[in-house]
């Protein structure tokens, strides 16, 4: 069994060039941006996760198409999750998709949608 009952999976494209400090941005962003969504929509999931010492995942996909099929995933699952656009101002263009935020939700429920992901 899962030691964490509730989980944050953050995904991250790696087929972009995103240097090791941009990716730690990216991935706070999508942190932080689907946490807030817990918090508004899932607040009993929100604040377990919290209880039990706030679990993260990171883990990698190689493509936009690989974020865009989690993405909708994530909302047939009615999960809460936060796509990362960034700004184009450093490595990426503007309007590049970086990361993704699923979470925090029930980890046997994130676990179908990500479990077979390669961790980062």
């Amino acid at each position: 069994m899962n030691e964490f009952e509730f989980k944050q999976v953050i995904v991250v494209r790696r087929d972009l060039e995103m240097g090791r400090g941009k990716i730690a941005v990216q991935a706070a962003h999508a942190a932080v941006s689907a946490t807030e969504e817990a918090r508004k929509m899932f607040t009993e999931w929100w604040m377990a996760w919290l209880r039990e010492g706030q679990c993260k995942v990171a883990v990698r996909v190689d493509s936009l198409e690989a974020v865009m099929r989690l993405e909708e995933r994530s909302r047939e699952l009615q999960l809460p999750f936060a796509r990362v656009i960034d700004r184009g101002l450093t490595q990426v263009e503007p309007g590049t998709v970086t990361c993704l935020g699923i979470g925090p939700a029930p980890s046997s429920i994130i676990d179908k949608l990500t479990g077979d992901l390669s961790l980062l």
